[in-house]
């Protein structure tokens, strides 16, 4: 193999990680909810502490991202990532308590914030000269696919009695572990220097998405940067909340579980190919244009949820949100290094890009309870999903703004 051929070794190993990490890690998730809180005897609101230490834990260790990975290196971190997912998936098989299952939620937060978004965002930025928004779609829609595959395996698992569920967690680690010895075998940090850099590309190509960028002391001193993430934080504690309830919230509505598990492959499978939508969208037509239609389908995701019934009708407002949502979560994933590289550039990226990741996790980790206590405190969601909207209309108007400001300031730095 050439080795001008070998970034796509790291495309693929990417691909797979974030395909076995985030889709049988995280994507699956609502499949949990029922049968651990009947196993556990804890409340629903009681069990998303998971989630919020999860995503707080995520939120801090990815604030510290850019000096990890400068350190460290990409190779390091995701090995160590790895690990403590595999750690993750035996403290919830093994738990018999929701404090001892929380402990997972703090490994899984540790693990998925070196092996998926941030990641991914920071080895394509490093590998990948041309078409990074495409490349970095194709690699994150690799979730999709692995929440499809996710599905279909760990449901009959999940299934089979009370305790099904702790055999599911157990075939995740095992699969786990083949990602990384991949990993610890094929995986390099650094291109050849015969291969070149995206860093090289951007001295040559000032037009465009690409640009020298802020320096991150300068940044960090910008309004418009603290909107930005002030924005980001609202999208994540949105659709979190949102997502991570929509399985348990069709059950509830009377939708038949074997229909619902079908609605959520449709989900998966679609959101594989959305991402990689949203990557081609922004190479194409720039981040105004991908980020309002990503936005405008977040808010319709929520009205269809308000209307899922057990009615023909009401079955169709449930698929109609399989698609939606699956066009709406690229604001949480592919759309945060968009965010930092498009708004910042390359100057300071990995760090920007940490932040970022960082604020919009700290919006899952208060999005959970939000959206639960709806729940307990009403017994449905639906009051939840219309609040949400509302927020995320507001958070698409001073997106129009925020955007303006930033293009202003890089037509500015291209003079």
């Amino acid at each position: 193999m050439k080795k001008t051929n070998y970034k796509w070794v790291i495309v693929a190993l990417s691909f797979l990680m974030v395909m076995l990490c985030l889709g049988f890690c995280s994507s699956p998730k609502s499949l949990f909810i029922v049968p651990v809180t009947e196993a556990l005897g804890v409340t629903r609101s009681a069990l998303s502490v998971n989630d919020s230490l999860r995503f707080i834990t995520s939120a801090v260790v990815n604030m510290f991202f850019g000096y990890l990975i400068g350190k460290f290196g990409a190779k390091k971190l995701i090995l160590t990532g790895l690990i403590s997912l595999m750690a993750s998936q035996f403290v919830y098989s093994a738990s018999d308590n929701v404090y001892v299952y929380a402990i997972g939620g703090i490994l899984l937060g540790a693990g998925l914030s070196w092996t998926t978004t941030t990641m991914v965002g920071s080895i394509v930025n490093k590998w990948c000269r041309e078409n990074k928004g495409t490349i970095m779609g194709m690699v994150l829609a690799a979730n999709g696919v692995g929440g499809a595959i996710a599905i279909q395996v760990l449901t009959p698992a999940i299934e089979k009695g009370t305790f099904g569920y702790v055999n599911a967690y157990r075939i995740v680690i095992a699969i786990l572990a083949v990602v990384f010895i991949l990993i610890a075998l094929f995986f390099k940090n650094e291109p050849e220097k015969s291969e070149g850099t995206a860093e090289a590309v951007v001295k040559k190509k000032r037009r465009g998405a690409e640009w020298s960028g802020i320096a991150f002391n300068d940044a960090v001193k910008m309004p418009y940067f603290y909107a930005a993430a002030i924005c980001i934080f609202l999208t994540g504690f949105v659709l979190q909340s949102v997502n991570g309830v929509a399985v348990a919230h069709m059950k509830d509505a009377g939708l038949d579980p074997a229909y619902v598990g079908w609605v959520w492959s449709m989900h998966s499978l679609a959101l594989a190919g959305f991402k990689f939508l949203t990557g081609f969208i922004y190479d194409r037509f720039g981040l105004r244009t991908t980020m309002n239609v990503c936005s405008v389908m977040a808010v319709l995701v929520m009205i269809c949820l308000m209307n899922v019934s057990p009615t023909p009708m009401g079955k169709v407002f449930a698929m109609i949100y399989a698609l939606f949502s699956s066009l709406a979560l690229p604001l949480e994933t592919i759309m945060l290094p968009i965010y930092a590289g498009d708004l910042f550039g390359q100057k300071s990226f990995d760090k920007i890009l940490g932040i970022f990741v960082s604020v919009n996790t700290a919006g899952y980790a208060l999005g959970a309870p939000f959206i639960n206590a709806f729940y307990d405190i009403k017994g449905s969601y639906n009051i939840g999903f219309m609040t949400t909207a509302v927020v995320m209309v507001g958070v698409i108007i001073a997106m129009q703004f925020i955007i303006t400001k930033g293009h202003k300031l890089r037509k500015a730095a291209e003079v």
